[in-house]
C-alpha cells in the first residue's frame, strides 16, 4: 500500500490548511472499497475535510464524515465545475479521486494544490497537479 503512505502524508501536510476529497460519481465500474477506504482515512486525519461528488455538474457537498456516495452510470464527467467551486470556496488543497477521463475547459485556472488519486494501473497525463496512483 505505497499510495496510502502518499496519500497520508500529504493529508498530514495539509492538516490546517483547507480541503477537499473529490470523487467523480461518473461510473460505479471502480474500486467502490477502495473509494470508501479513501474517504474513511480523511474522516479520521482530517474530519474537517469536504466531500464533494461530482459527474458532469456538481452533485453534492458535505462534510466528509456526513456523506453517502451517489453513483451514477453515464460515464460522463467534467472537472470544471468541482475546480471552479474550489477557486470560489477558496479550497488550498483538492485530492481528486477520478480516472482522468473526464473534460477540462482549456480556460480554466487553478490557483491550489490539485492531487490526482487515480484508482486504476493506467495513469493518464493530467493538465495540471499531481497523479498519485491508488489501485
Amino acid at each position: 500500500m505505497k499510495w496510502h503512505h502518499a496519500v497520508l502524508a500529504k493529508i498530514k501536510e495539509n492538516e490546517s490548511r483547507k480541503v477537499a476529497l473529490a470523487i467523480d460519481t461518473s461510473t460505479n465500474e471502480t474500486n467502490t472499497v477502495l473509494i470508501q477506504n479513501i474517504i474513511k482515512l480523511f474522516g479520521e486525519v482530517k474530519p474537517d475535510t469536504l466531500l464533494v461528488q461530482a459527474d458532469y455538474k456538481l452533485r453534492e457537498v458535505s462534510p466528509i464524515n456526513e456523506s453517502k456516495l451517489t453513483w451514477y452510470t453515464h460515464g460522463k464527467s467534467s472537472y470544471t465545475d468541482v475546480l471552479e467551486w474550489g477557486e470560489t470556496e477558496k479550497i488550498d488543497t483538492m485530492f481528486y479521486i477520478t480516472d482522468v477521463t473526464g473534460y477540462f475547459y482549456d480556460e480554466l485556472t487553478v490557483s491550489y494544490e490539485v492531487y490526482w488519486l487515480v484508482p486504476n494501473s493506467y495513469v493518464p497525463k493530467v493538465p495540471f497537479g499531481r497523479t498519485i496512483k491508488v489501485s
